[in-house]
């Protein structure tokens, strides 16, 4: 897929209005976690050596189309200021008077943050009025906001077919990396999804199916593959509607030469909390009232050696609950060892991320994906609106 980039425009002393995604985890009106703030800075940094006046928007939260006091971007103009070593002006509106005022008086070079998108109910109804409004601020139009791509909404669709428009560097890596796994992947090719629900992978198997030589499946997503093979699984999370999807999808894989594998053990509960008693346990040997919450060494250990000298591994869902320290373990164990790998890898979805992060791992992965939706569409082969667009604007 080619889309336009930064290096296809001129802005020097024109007025950039960048989409970025900085929908950032606030507590007590503090950024708790400001990954997403850092991965857009190159992008503002090249504008502004290019001579530049940027103009940032984005969403926060979901306010609903109302002005949410704990939702307001001030505390991201803030950090935004911080990283860049220099004064970001913000406007507690989006389009209105003051959002304009600030607009006209940024120099070349400066920057500015405009308030939060979903105060304006038109944002995520792609509504032409408000893309116009956002347009008139600017003579250009740069998106760097993956994560919000999938959506067909005013700052990301309607107001880059009104603009000269281009991708911002994190978008044109995002979209560089997962357009190679899915017309280049070298081979062997392995994917491991997780997560709780098969209805959310299901597009991306089929997707994938052709081009991976090993799928691994764990998370609670397992359990519907697990009984779609015959297996008690107990009390364990399944989503009966999709066991004839999940059977159908292994008899797919078998006729295609791909090795699908599920778990032949698992860390087992009867409840689902921090402090219940666990057990490793077989599958097929579970109790009526016990499910399982994570994978087991056994499969631990075949899902390894499955991922031993692949050339291209995909990762997104963790392997069971991942947020109680008891049931970490199968994410844990499979982030090392997609990190010591010598393949290209390319994580994506928030506990997958969070695992490699929180062992100190994301500097071995060749790419962690900003957009979890987003990537997920983008691996099912559906078209991102918020990236055809940047394929199809012209240059002017």
């Amino acid at each position: 897929m080619t889309i336009r980039t930064l290096d296809d425009l001129d802005f020097n002393g024109k007025r950039v209005l960048v989409r970025a995604d900085f929908n950032v985890p606030l507590r007590d009106g503090r950024i708790t976690d400001d990954t997403r703030i850092r991965s857009t800075i190159p992008t503002i940094q090249k504008l502004v050596d290019g001579g530049a006046a940027v103009i940032l928007m984005s969403h926060l939260g979901r306010p609903k189309g109302e002005v949410r006091e704990e939702l307001r971007l001030r505390p991201v103009a803030a950090q935004v200021g911080s990283l860049l070593n220099r004064e970001v002006s913000y406007a507690r509106e989006i389009t209105g008077p003051a959002a304009r005022k600030m607009v006209e008086d940024l120099k070349p070079g400066d920057v500015g943050l405009i308030e939060n998108l979903r105060f304006d109910s038109r944002e995520e109804k792609n509504d032409p009025a408000l893309a116009r409004e956002l347009a008139e601020l600017a003579d250009y139009y740069v998106s760097d906001a993956f994560g919000a791509a999938h959506r067909a909404h005013a700052s990301t669709v309607g107001v880059a077919e009104l603009l000269p428009s281009a991708a911002g560097l994190l978008m044109e890596k995002e979209v560089k990396a997962l357009s190679w796994v899915l017309t280049d992947a070298d081979s062997p090719f392995v994917v491991i999804l997780g997560g709780a629900k098969v209805s959310d992978k299901i597009a991306v198997i089929e997707s994938l199916m052709g081009r991976a030589q090993r799928l691994l499946i764990g998370g609670g997503m397992a359990n519907t593959f697990l009984k779609a093979a015959g297996n008690d699984v107990g009390a364990s999370l399944v989503e009966d509607d999709n066991v004839d999807t999940a059977r159908d999808l292994m008899q797919r894989a078998t006729s295609q030469g791909v090795e699908l594998m599920i778990p032949t053990d698992g860390v087992v509960a009867t409840e689902f909390s921090a402090d219940t008693e666990s057990r490793v346990v077989a599958v097929g040997e579970f109790e009526s009232n016990e499910m399982m919450l994570d994978i087991g060494p056994e499969t631990i250990q075949s899902f390894s050696e499955a991922l031993a000298g692949a050339k291209t591994i995909v990762w997104n869902g963790p392997m069971g609950v991942f947020e109680l320290e008891q049931f970490a373990s199968g994410t844990r164990a499979i982030a090392n060892v997609v990190a010591e790998s010598d393949s290209y890898s390319l994580i994506g979805g928030g506990d997958s991320v969070a695992a490699v992060e929180q062992m100190g791992l994301a500097s071995k992965i060749s790419h962690i994906s900003t957009g979890g939706g987003a990537s997920l569409e983008f691996l099912e082969g559906k078209t991102l609106p918020g990236v055809a667009v940047l394929e199809r604007q012209d240059v002017e």
